[in-house]
């Protein structure tokens, strides 16, 4: 028998939930698809948890760098102790989104969905027929295609992880390899980070880059830039990874070799049986966020192909225009805002707007200004190791285009950034503002 809906979500994260919900209170018969817990990536197994892990990792470093300066060093991580305090958050996520969705009369499925046709999808062994389709996926790690990739772990792995390995592999050099090598590195673990380019965090200011893997490599992170893994092998209960660096061959044994060379759309839903078309970013879509080969499919979020970034606050504005052109017709498109990106190392890296290659190809005539603070005293009076900033500033009309910030309160100040960026707000107003004394932001005057 086949259970019809007017719209079908698969994915219960930000970028499914909210369109559901929009479209119920509306009148519609909605259903919902996780092949996983109900809940999304970010609140279960991404930002949140990360975010409560980082947080040890800080007080960690603050004991650490002002010991002699009027703080005796005697703390260290409990690993298990801080996962179990970790879970108090996750673990009634499941259950309360499930809820949610019951109480205001969502169907839940759970399960992996299946085209059958453009408009009908598999769960199981139920049929599922939908007026519209909403492909709220998410991401998932992506293949690598070398040899023993199985004995990869993942950061859905490492955020479970009971005891923390004394030895541990991250391969790729992005956010994910970054923000756990420091949570691993300051809990006591011997960390190493594999990467093929010259860059790491591509998509960040390359000096701050820079500054960060310098002060990375002092704290005892081992990090290894140019290298090409090939293989991962099991040695007893330890892993052996393979690779070449400068044109010989290189080994690293390890307790555990984690994935963090990025992450693809999880769109593995047989899309071809759907008319759904896709490229490597996600379900190509218009300026509606509608399927351009499927006039039944939205996409939205790590899903959906286009030029956002995969963050929780883009999957969030894409579900409710999504929402909006479902119940009153294509009309509405996906306006970006500015959104600031933040790299949870310790300390922080952050950035908003222009980069600086982007700001001097834009052919503005532009004025950056970069410093490194370790000096100043927002950052001297809790002895932090390394601070810098670079802002990037219209000349003729007198904005900031772009900020990248290196510095244990980034991601706070970067937000100020964003804000003078959406709203143009001018670099002499930013002067004059009376922020207050002595904050992070009060230094914002000093930077631009």
């Amino acid at each position: 028998m086949i259970k019809e809906y007017d719209l079908i979500v698969i994915g219960t994260g930000s970028a499914g939930s909210i369109t559901a919900m929009k479209c119920k209170k509306e009148g519609w018969r909605v259903a919902i698809i996780d092949d996983r817990p109900f809940g999304g990536t970010c609140s279960q197994r991404g930002c949140d948890p990360k975010k409560v892990l980082v947080k040890a990792a800080e007080l960690i470093d603050w004991n650490k760098r002002m010991h002699g300066k009027g703080i005796v060093e005697d703390s260290k991580i409990d690993w298990p102790e801080l996962m179990a305090f970790k879970r108090s958050f996750t673990q009634s996520i499941p259950e309360d989104t499930e809820e949610k969705f019951g109480k205001v009369g969502i169907d839940l499925y759970h399960g992996k969905a299946l085209f059958q046709s453009e408009n009908e999808l598999k769960v199981c062994n139920d049929v599922l027929k939908g007026k519209f389709i909403l492909i709220a996926s998410g991401a998932k790690p992506m293949k690598m295609g070398i040899e023993g990739e199985e004995h990869l772990r993942t950061s859905d792995d490492f955020l479970e992880l009971d005891t923390l390995p004394k030895k541990i592999i991250f391969v790729g050099g992005g956010f994910i390899s970054f923000e756990f090598a420091h949570i691993a590195a300051r809990a006591g673990s011997e960390v190493h980070i594999l990467h093929r380019s010259e860059r790491a965090l591509k998509h960040f200011d390359p000096d701050l880059v820079e500054a960060l893997i310098n002060y990375s490599r002092k704290l005892g992170i081992h990090i290894h830039l140019e290298v090409a893994v090939n293989s991962i092998e099991t040695c007893g209960d330890s892993y052996i990874v393979q690779g070449e660096q400068e044109d010989r061959g290189v080994d690293w044994k390890a307790d555990l070799v984690v994935h963090g060379a990025g992450r693809e759309p999880a769109l593995d839903m047989d899309l071809e049986k759907g008319n759904v078309e896709r490229d490597k970013h996600g379900v190509r879509v218009n300026e509606y966020m509608q399927s351009i080969s499927n006039p039944y499919v939205y996409a939205a979020g790590d899903a959906a192909s286009t030029n956002a970034p995969p963050l929780t606050p883009i999957a969030a504005t894409e579900s409710h225009v999504v929402a909006s052109n479902l119940l009153k017709g294509n009309h509405k498109t996906a306006d970006y805002p500015i959104v600031p990106t933040v790299v949870y190392t310790v300390p922080k890296l952050a950035s908003v707007g222009m980069s600086e290659i982007q700001a001097k190809e834009s052919g503005k005539k532009i004025f950056v200004k970069a410093q490194n603070t370790t000096e100043w005293f927002s950052h001297l009076l809790t002895n932090e190791g390394v601070a810098a900033f670079k802002v990037i500033i219209d000349q003729e009309d007198g904005v900031v285009l772009g900020a990248h910030l290196l510095g244990e309160d980034a991601e706070n100040l970067i937000n100020h950034f964003a804000l003078a960026i959406r709203f143009q707000i001018p670099v002499e107003d930013l002067k004059k503002m009376p922020f207050a004394y002595p904050t992070a932001a009060s230094d914002i005057s000093y930077m631009v």
